[in-house]
Formats: C-alpha cells, structure tokens, sequence
C-alpha cells in the first residue's frame, strides 16, 4: 500500500533538515518506538540504487545491519524486518537489487563486478553516516542478512569484503550451478521460474524512474516532498517517513560502458545478454554445458569461500527443492572449516513453501547480530544445530505444529548411519520418448504445505508404471529417524545411443498396507549417469531430509526415469538398476527433541473463562425480559422482522431493515455478493451477536445469547476444529458431552446415516480427505437432529464428486421435515440443492421466495445480439455505457452483459417496450424471452455483483 502524505504533512517534513541530503519527517509515537526512514537513490557506478535507511531514536553509534531481498522482489519486502532491527539499536539499509523494483542496471544474478561491488559501495556509504559505530576509518561495524538471493548476497558480501562482520543467510545457495545443474541434470522448472520472475522484474517501472519528485509510482520511484509521497512497503505506522530529493552519487567513476547496455532479445528482460543467452542455450540443449557451469559458479559464494571467516547464522528450509539442505551443508563444512562461528538452523518452510518460522527466525538473526555486532556476551544465539519437526495438527486451524529438535554440534548429513538393507534384483524400465509423462515429486509453492505432513501421511507425489524402479525393505521393528541425506550403491546400465543414463531417486516412507506412500518433503535426488552401456555402479546420494518412519512401516528406494521439475533425455531408452548395498540412513543420534508446547488456549480459555465469569459476577445487571412467545408461530422454524445492524465505527448498516420467513421442509439458499450481510445475519440469528433493530423469532421464541430454543438450531460455520488422534465417532461423542445433554438424545446413529460417513467413522480423522472432514462436521451439527440446520459455506475445499455428496445430505436431511439454511457462493449448486432464495445486497433484501419463481420470473429477459452484420463483419461488444444507458431507462430495473447477450430486469416497461428502446438505441438484438439461470438471475438482481 502506498502512503501519500497530505500537503500540509510535506510541508511540515521539509521544515526539518538532518545532516545529508535527506529530508527527514518526526512523527511522535510511544508504542513502539518510532522508527526514522529516508529513500533514498544512490548512484553507484552509473547505476541508480533505490535505498531505505532505518534509524532508531537511541543516541550515539551503533552497529549497521544491511538487509537483501529475494529475486523478484524489491527492499519493501525487508522492510518490517528492517524497522524491528532499528527498534533493536541498529542503522538497517535495506535496497533493491540491480534490475529490480526501482532500481536500474540489468539482473546479473550476484555478479562479483556488478551487484557485490554495489554492496561495498553501500558500506562505504554506510561508513560515512554520523550515528554508524566504526571499527575504524571507512570500517563500519555491519553485518549482512537476506533470504534466497538476497542470502547469497550475504555471503558474498563477506567474501569479497573484509569489512562484513557478521551474516546471517537464509534459505539460500552456495554454488549456484550445483543448485540449478544437480549432478548435472537441468532443473528445468525452477530455472524458469527464475527467469519468468527476471523478465518481470520491470513490470511498472518506467524509465527514469527515480529521476526526482513526483516522478513515478513504483515503490521508492522518486516520490519528492513535493508531493509528501512515501516508497510503498507494508504499512507500519509507527514509522517517521522521509524521501531524498537529490540521488548521492557513492562513487564518482562509472565503468566504460555503463551509460547504455549491450542489444539483446526483449525476451530477456532485464537480465544481462549474458545470463540470457546461457539460459536459452542450456533450455534448448536440456542440460548444461561448461560454460554455463563456470559462469555460475564464478558467481556463486562456493567461489570465494576460504575468504568467509565472520560469524554466520545459516538458516535453511526442509521444504526446499530449489536450494537443498545440501547447500547449507557445504556452507556449514567450509565456514567452519576456515574457524569461523557456525550455527545451522533447518525450518518448516522453504521455497516450495510451508512454515517459513519467519517471527521466530528474525528473532534469531536479531540475537546474532547481537553477540556479533553489539558484542553483547549475554545474547542468546541458540545452538549450534537447530531442525523443526512436525508436533502434531492444531486442531484449531489444521495446521502443523512444529517442535524443536537441537544438538550441541552440526551434525552434518551423514551422522550415526544405519543400514536398511533392500531387494536387490534387478528392475528395467524405459525412459519415454520426449520424456513425457513426466512423474511428480515436488512443485514449487504446493509442496511446501505437504512437507510439513509428510510425517502425518499426508502427501503428493506419482511414479508412472514402466517408468520406474522400486527397491522395499522390510518393516521397521521401531521408529527410525532419519536426519540427514541417505545413500545408496546401484549399478545401472543404459540403451541410450551415448551410452547414459538421468535418473531420480526418492526414498518413500510406505504404510504398514503397503499402498500408502509418503515422500518426505517431496524432494528427489536427480542424477547423470555416463559410461553405462555395460553398467556401471555408482552411490547415489538421496536429498537430506528430517522425517520419522513409525514403527510398521518400511523405505521404498524409487529410481525413475522422468521428474516433472527436471529435463530428462528425449529419445527414448531402457535404463536397468540393480542395487548392489543397503540403504544407508543417517540418525544424527546426538540431537535432543523438545517436546511440543501446550497450545495457549488449554491453559489460556479456562483462565479467560474465569475473568469473564468474574467480570460478570461484579458487573452483572438485571436482564431486559425476552419478548414472550408466539404461539401462532410455534410451528414455524424462522421468521426475521425488521432486523438491523450497524457495527461501531462502521460507516454504513450490515444489514438493514431484513424480514423474511422460512417454513418447514424447506431448503433455503442465503445469497448476496461479498458484504451483503450474510453472515451478520446468521451470527445474529445463532445469538451470537445482537440485533441494533427487530428480532429473530426460532419456532416462535426471541433469540437472545443462550436462548434455550437455541438448542433446536444445528449451525456448520466454515467448518470444526477436530482432535486429529481421535476417531470421527470419538470426536462426536465428546462433542456430545460437552453440551451436557443426555446422550440419548444425540440420534448419533440417525446423523451419521444421512451425513453418509461409512467405515470411515473409525479412522482418526488425520488421515480424513477434505471431504469426510466436511461431512464429520456436519454430522456433528447434526447431532441431537436440530430442526433448523444452519451450514455456511458447507461445500467449501470440496471437489465436485463431494459438493454432490454434500448436496444430497441437504436434502435428505430436510426431508424428515426438518429445515435447512444454506450460504454459499456457489450458485449453481445453490440452484439443484434449495426450494427457495433469499438474495442479499448492501445488507438489504433485494428478493426472497421459490427458486423456480425467482429464476424464472417473467420480468428477467435475456436479450440475445447478433455477432455480425449481414455482409458477414464482426460486430463489437456492446460496451459499457450503453449497457449503462439501457439500464437507466425508464421501467428498467438493471441490465447486465453476459456470454448469452443481454439481461435486462423489468421494473414497469414491458417487453414490447423494451424491444423499441433497444431499436432505437442501435442495440443489435436478435430476440428477447424469458430467462431461467439462477446465476444470470442474481446478477441482474444485484446489478452485476460477485457472490
């Protein structure tokens, strides 16, 4: 979100001049302390860096931390990160890096010459800043922190500069070529991915974007006092604001061709004609070739690795197909190997997704810095080796928990090894030609979520038959934890005409029936293989991985022949693995598991409990009587008189002035676009918010919180929160209990039936697809068999097979006489499932009665328009404001387009009079009738809104 500051607020900025050529504004804050920001773009080297400076309001010298961005993003994307730091005592400079967000120059992925040297340009500048602790003249005390490429740049940073103190990179590479290239396979998808994101790394940047106030709209684009623009960045309003109006030139000299870049094809973006044409060519060839290899490598931190020797915190994500556990291995051996202090910390999360840690981990890279920069002895870094493992599901959210487990010493990838022994007899599969289809392990950001599951069963991967090897072992007796990368001994032999072979490798984790398979963190292990015409054996080494195999399961060594995320051989050929040893699993034995922290709300919602119960006993007031019943309505499961709702603060009514009635038997389908009121309206007919105006009568008695009728309405809102260790039928049951009713009122047996849960009620409900979860929770708002069911949203998450079964629940249920209220955006399947609408608008009723009646009511036309003229030429879309004029006649409600021509709602004209104006009006018309979709109907109803 951009903030634009009014007139008054620029003028006021400009009144106070710091030291430099920044213009700074104070804006007062007591919590949290407030944090100075000043854009600014700095000219190094003939390119224009855009820059954010944070500052704090402690006084003296002070450490400089200097934080990266990932590739495709920009220094907004560290931007919360930076203010906590300067909270913390620290000068943070974030940037964005040469070819992305405001910044100018081309992308050349980390170049020494290029993006490294910019980085010792910014701590030159950093050095010349009046509140920077030196270490000595032009020696800033700084440390460099960033993730993905930005963690690289840290890295680099510390190899080329003698002046990094400290770094802390994240989820990141140490050589480049190894990460894109793995044993000389292409990693195909993810290279892609990386150069789309390079491509459009300009997308809304002008040029001269930057060039002085008021001069672009992009983040950090130039923004002057004369406008009070601020850069974009997510919003914290705590921090003082504060643009440059003048570029600080950081170095004087720019190298000889840097005023214009070298012609290259526009689809390379803004990568240099360099990295584009390696791309192109190793895209082409399906493999990489030496040159591409050297190039990469030249500019990956590997390069320069003896050079690092400053503390370094390297964090690293499990779910990470593009930079491995690997990476971080090869970084962790190195540093130490030069004497530096080392700690490695593995997260939940990665680049293909899941739990990034992010809170937790910013918190640690502060406390790095801390003992590093500050100097502070006391600063708890944490250990030395750090791994997330997966706690369980919260039943609140379904999420995984995560549980910390720590050693002393980084273990590496190959500590306290067992060996698994397999089947050894030899498999012969084919390689397909064009390599399609092509099996599945990981997919950058789906796989990360599953990964974090993978320990609870749950995963996503597929082997095509012929197009693989599988090697089982036999069950495990006990758990086995595997912490590391696993190996393996095959021989393999090719028919390929040159003799090779590219292979993936994947250990399965397979349940006790042998069917259901788990890869954990969906990661697979490419290899090349040459020389294999009469065999040849060779060690694979499988991806590092954290993961618990129960006790009963067993590993499934998988070598196949295709990867979606990789280029594979075109021509076709049968490769034959045999395995000549056993599965080798690294246990790294010495790490020590916490176990998994209570969820605040066990200890917290009785503690709550009892506060509220307390603030009730002193505060308790006589209750205002509830309206006496209505007899003549006992029958009658719901009618709403005049029910209205406006939240404090809120500029307009959620609802407003909303009566209608529903009868038994009947299936009522709640419609209206986004902030219609729909949900206002159920939570105030389940008590659990009041009415401003009107009632709600529930067969006949007022609804107020706890009304005793309550008892009689079953409600299914987005969902329950189950314990994923029980059964359906025990998470049933204690439900039951904790309503305190007997149990043999709870039809558990007539609830299960209708919901249709089969055999599945005796499974615990983590190994539940979406859709048995779905119908658990409806069975449990079922229970007691409520006569006014309530469900909103019931069909969400579910594929269609489900969304039918869901629909016949609905009905089945409300023919026994009961009655069912239904909100969904589906309108189609609102259509097949309900007897009667009530649609919504504005928290207004628009139209309640029959779907029949209201789908098929004569005052909706459909105008259909003919496509061409009679010579056979296209004709235009109607646009948009004569659609507008049509529906502004006079006896026209609305008019709306649709792929079918023309919805028209009638609001006193008649259709003969219609066909004249759209005569008169040029319309094309080729006929006009009555309409009888559901979704066109709505449409026209709300003048075109979105349920």
């Amino acid at each position: 979100m951009r903030l634009r500051l009014p007139r008054w607020a620029a003028v006021t900025a400009a009144l106070t001049v710091l030291a430099g050529a920044g213009t700074w504004t104070a804006v007062a804050s007591d919590d949290p302390p407030p944090v100075h920001r000043a854009d600014r773009t700095l000219d190094v080297d003939g390119v224009r860096l855009d820059t954010s400076y944070f500052t704090g309001d402690d006084d003296g010298r002070r450490p400089a931390v200097l934080l990266g961005h990932g590739f495709g993003g920009s220094k907004d994307d560290v931007r919360a990160q930076a203010e906590g730091l300067a909270r913390e005592g620290y000068a943070v400079l974030t940037w964005s890096a040469r070819g992305f967000g405001a910044s100018t120059g081309e992308i050349g992925l980390n170049d020494p010459e290029h993006e490294v040297r910019d980085v010792s340009r910014l701590i030159d500048w950093l050095a010349d800043r009046p509140e920077v602790l030196l270490d000595k003249a032009g020696d800033p005390r700084v440390g460099v922190s960033g993730a993905s490429y930005g963690g690289a740049i840290s890295l680099l940073a510390a190899g080329h500069d003698p002046r990094v103190d400290a770094i802390a990179p994240r989820i990141t590479y140490w050589n480049l070529a190894d990460a894109l290239f793995p044993d000389g396979v292409f990693k195909k998808l993810w290279a892609g991915i990386f150069f789309s994101a390079g491509n459009g790394a300009g997308e809304g940047i002008r040029p001269g974007a930057g060039d002085g106030p008021g001069t672009g709209d992009a983040p950090g684009a130039g923004d002057g006092s004369a406008t009070g623009g601020a850069s974009a960045g997510g919003g914290a309003t705590d921090t003082d604001t504060a643009t440059d109006t003048a570029t600080t030139t950081v170095t004087g000299k720019a190298p000889a061709g840097s005023g214009s870049a070298p012609a290259k094809p526009p689809a390379c973006g803004r990568f240099t004609a360099e990295l584009c044409s390696l791309y192109q060519r190793v895209a082409v060839a399906g493999k990489p070739d030496g040159a591409a290899r050297a190039l990469l490598e030249a500019r990956s931190p590997s390069a320069v690795g003896d050079r690092i020797k400053v503390p370094a915190l390297l964090v690293q994500g499990q779910s990470d197909s593009l930079f491995t556990l690997a990476q971080s291995d090869a970084m962790a051996r190195t540093l130490a190997a030069n004497g530096a202090p080392v700690a490695v910390d593995w997260t939940s999360g990665g680049h293909d997704g899941g739990d990034q840690e992010a809170e937790r981990v910013e918190r640690r890279v502060g406390a790095w810095f801390d003992r590093w920069l500050k100097k502070d002895a006391s600063a708890d870094t944490g250990p030395a080796f750090r791994v997330s493992r997966t706690g369980g599901v919260d039943s609140t959210n379904g999420r995984a928990t995560t549980r910390a487990a720590t050693a002393d010493r980084y273990p590496g990838l190959a500590s306290g090894t067992t060996d698994v022994p397999l089947d050894g007899a030899p498999r012969t599969f084919a390689n397909p030609p064009g390599g399609a289809p092509p099996a599945v392990s990981a997919v950058p950001g789906l796989g990360g979520g599953l990964s974090g599951l993978s320990s609870l069963g749950v995963g996503l991967s597929l082997d095509f038959p012929g197009q693989h090897a599988r090697f089982d072992a036999k069950p495990q007796t006990g758990a086995l934890r595997i912490t590391g990368a696993p190996t393996v001994r095959v021989k393999v032999t090719s028919t390929a005409a040159d003799g090779s072979a590219v292979l993936f490798a994947k250990v399965y984790d397979v349940g006790p029936d042998g069917r259901q398979q788990v890869l954990p963190a969906q990661l697979v292990a490419p290899v090349r293989v040459e020389d294999a015409r009469n065999g040849r054996s060779v060690t694979l080494t499988l991806p590092a991985i954290d993961h618990e195999v129960e006790a009963g399961h067993r590993l499934r060594l998988v070598v196949a022949a295709t990867d979606l995320g990789y280029a594979s051989p075109a021509a076709p050929a049968a490769y034959t693995v045999a395995v000549e040893g056993p599965l080798t699993v690294p246990t790294a034995p010495g790490l020590t598991t916490r176990a998994a922290a209570l969820p605040w709300w066990v200890w917290g919602l009785p503690l709550i409990g009892l506060a509220v119960a307390a603030v009730l006993l002193l505060t308790a007031r006589r209750r205002t009587a509830a309206p006496a019943p209505d007899p003549e309505l006992a029958a009658v499961p719901l009618v709403i008189t005049g029910l209205s709702k406006k939240y404090k603060g809120g500029e307009r009514y959620s609802v407003k002035d909303l009566s209608f009635r529903v009868e038994q038997g009947q299936v009522l389908g709640l419609l209206g676009p986004n902030g219609a009121g729909k949900t206002t309206t159920l939570r105030m007919l389940m008590g659990l918010i009041a009415p401003d105006e009107g009632e709600i009568r529930v067969f006949g008695q007022a609804i107020r919180p706890g009304a005793p009728v309550l008892s009689r309405v079953g409600a299914f809102v987005e969902g329950a929160g189950f314990l994923p260790h029980l059964s359906g039928r025990e998470n049933l049951d204690l439900y039951w209990k904790a309503t305190g009713r007997p149990a043999g009122d709870a039809h558990v047996d007539e609830a299960l039936r209708i919901a249709n849960l089969g055999g599945a009620l005796e499974r615990a409900v983590r190994t539940y697809s979406q859709g048995m979860r779905q119908r658990l929770a409806l069975a449990q708002a079922m229970l007691g068999l409520p006569d006014l069911l309530i469900l909103d949203e019931p069909t969400n998450g579910l594929d269609p097979p489900q969304i039918r079964e869901m629909r016949e629940v609905m009905i089945r249920y409300a023919a026994g006489g009961r009655t069912v209220i239904v909100s969904s955006h589906l309108l189609a399947e609102v259509e097949q499932s309900c007897t009667h609408l009530v649609v919504m608008d504005r928290g207004q009723l628009v139209q309640a009665g029959p779907v029949a009646e209201i789908t098929g009511s004569g005052d909706t036309l459909l105008v259909t328009l003919a496509e061409r003229t009679p010579d056979g030429a296209p004709l235009p879309v109607l646009p948009d404001a004569l659609v507008e004029k049509i529906g502004a006649l006079p006896g026209v409600g609305s008019a709306a387009r649709t792929d079918a021509g023309l919805l028209v709602r009638l609001d006193g004209a008649d259709a003969t009079a219609l066909i004249g104006e759209l005569v008169r009006l040029d319309v094309p018309l080729t006929g006009v009738g009555p309409h009888r979709r559901l979704e066109d109907a709505f449409l026209t109803l709300i003048g075109g809104g979105a349920a």
